[in-house]
């Protein structure tokens, strides 16, 4: 009774201001006819739904959105649209002569259509020979990362699986079982690596970059099973890529959160990201930017925590990692014996020394794994069912992967990490020893960033690359890195390196204020652009360009 009684006032409150809206509206429209009240109405709730749904559009916070139409409205206006596309004609150009001045002692003509009469192969070999010519010269250990080995016997003896299984397609294993038991002993040695137990399982992608694909629409597809309409995965800043081109496909949220003065995420604010829409986090051994291996073990005690799968993005470092240990360069476990990792994602054709084209992705159990898989039943053309993005696929790259790992074996691993981490150690601990320059945090594994407080790093990478190098471009900060591979472990590429490096720093420290040139000018100048839309039309336009003759 008193309950009721205290809740009177409120209730004849509350009366009062429905009875006064009621007037109101009523005295709005009166002399109205009933279908300018009925547009009205429509109209306003329209408008209504309209502001609510700026206001709390699930997939972009209300800044990225007025950030971008104001951009947007800015690159209509003439004058910078015309600025705008002329700089990127400017682009163009510049990139074009460069590939033009690759090939311009080619012997032979552009194909821009089928040649009218067949080729004999040694017609056809010529001229692949002639376009190899163009090619920069890898073998003496100058490009950073790209070529992983190239050694003769492991090349002949790909050429010769290659030539095996050049035919054959897993999309067929009633017809090639061999690349089907194949596909399944690279996914079982690759499992036992990374300590999985009866319950690891996995597939083999075309890359890193199909890896991540799948793992993010693995975790997608969960999420949408549990009811979250708008899924969100939470990488540092430092995460591959590969993970902002998986969110632009499919979909996702991607919330990039910051990483530590010593380039490991942080995970304090990885731990703030987490909402109901969360639907996996990210963690990778290391950063491809700098070699930094993120806290695999705290990132999972998030995912357990908050129920929330964890991915581990070893594409780099996956076939360094297991055998680390044993090449005398242990680590904190960033695989399966870590609870909370969910899916490892592991480049075959990089440390594993396999052919392009050619990676494994891992998941704990198969529960994960199915929510990758398409099938389709109701096809005219039968039952189709395929694991990952493509449908037919080149077993031939398979194969050759499968006869790379039983010739190397656990003992060619070690060997080769002892002498790829060795010298990118050799590496570290030399330029730590120049005036000038910077390591970018401590890398552990065959990455090295490095930087300069004293003058551009950009300059330095340029400075290099007139002395023969090719080496990474970073940014945010600006930086660069050398990817130590197979290829550096030659005798005399470390001490090169270190030399050329301490020679063109101590050649800047005199003009320490110079201005960035060439391709440094170019990162220099994107990185104080404030619309990153810009800089992806000149990207775009390097495209364009690429697959054009």
């Amino acid at each position: 009774l008193n309950s009721n009684t205290k809740m009177d006032p409120i209730l004849d409150s509350i009366k009062l201001v429905l009875e006064d809206a009621r007037s109101f509206t009523n005295a709005s429209f009166a002399g109205m006819d009933a279908a300018s009240v009925c547009l009205i109405t429509f109209g306003a709730t329209v408008l209504l739904c309209s502001i609510i749904n700026f206001l709390c559009d699930p997939e972009y916070t209300l800044l990225e959105r007025m950030r971008t139409s104001f951009f947007k409205f800015v690159k209509s206006l003439p004058p910078v649209k015309k600025q705008i596309q002329a700089k990127k004609r400017e682009s163009v150009v510049e990139v074009k002569k460069a590939f033009e001045a690759g090939h311009s002692s080619s012997k032979h003509p552009v194909f821009k259509e089928l040649p009218k009469k067949s080729m004999t192969p040694a017609e056809v070999m010529a001229v692949a020979a002639d376009y190899k010519a163009a090619s920069v010269n890898w073998t003496n250990g100058s490009v950073s990362g790209t070529v992983y080995h190239g050694g003769e016997e492991l090349t002949d003896l790909n050429a010769k699986v290659y030539k095996e299984f050049a035919w054959t397609n897993p999309l067929h294993p009633e017809v090639f079982n061999d690349v089907r038991r194949m596909e399944a002993e690279v996914v079982s040695m690759t499992c036992q690596l990374f300590n999985g137990d009866e319950e690891a399982c996995g597939c083999t992608t075309s890359g890193g970059t199909e890896s991540i694909l799948m793992a993010c629409l693995a975790y997608r597809n969960l999420a949408f099973d549990k009811g979250i309409r708008y899924p969100q995965m939470i990488v540092s800043t430092t995460a591959h890529a590969a993970f902002d081109k998986a969110a632009h496909y499919l979909r996702i949220r991607i919330v990039h959160v910051p990483s530590k003065p010593d380039g490991r995420v942080d995970v304090a604010a990885m731990r703030s990201a987490i909402n109901k829409n969360t639907c996996m986090l990210v963690g990778s051994t290391p950063s491809y930017s700098h070699g930094i291996i993120d806290p695999i073990g705290e990132i999972a005690k998030l995912g357990l925590k908050y129920g929330v799968p964890v991915h581990v993005d070893a594409c780099l470092g996956g076939f360094l990692l297991p055998f680390m240990e044993q090449a005398g360069f242990p680590l904190e476990p960033v695989d399966f014996r870590v609870p909370g990792v969910t899916s490892i994602s592991c480049d075959t054709h990089k440390y594993a020394f396999a052919p392009k084209g050619s990676s494994v992705l891992l998941y704990r159990n198969a529960e994960y794994r199915k929510q990758q898989f398409f099938s389709y039943t109701g096809w005219c053309g039968g039952f189709y069912a395929s694991p990952t993005m493509p449908g037919s696929r080149p077993g031939a790259v398979i194969a050759a992967c499968w006869a790379t790992l039983l010739h190397f074996g656990v003992e060619g691993y070690v060997d080769a990490t002892k002498k790829i981490v060795g010298t990118a150690r050799k590496i570290k601990a030399g330029v730590q020893q120049i005036e000038g320059v910077k390591l970018m945090g401590d890398p552990q594994m065959s990455v090295i960033g490095i930087g300069s407080d004293h003058f551009s790093a950009y300059r330095l990478a340029d400075a290099l690359k007139e002395k023969g190098w090719s080496l990474n471009m970073l940014q945010k900060p600006a930086s660069f890195h050398i990817c130590c591979t197979y290829v550096h472990t030659q005798p005399g590429v470390a001490e090169r390196l270190i030399e050329d490096i301490h020679e063109s720093a101590a050649a800047l420290l005199k003009d320490p204020t110079a201005k960035d040139v060439g391709m440094g000018a170019i990162y220099g100048t994107a990185q104080k652009i404030p619309d990153p839309t810009i800089v992806d039309d000149i990207a775009m336009g390097f495209l364009d360009v690429c697959l054009s003759v």
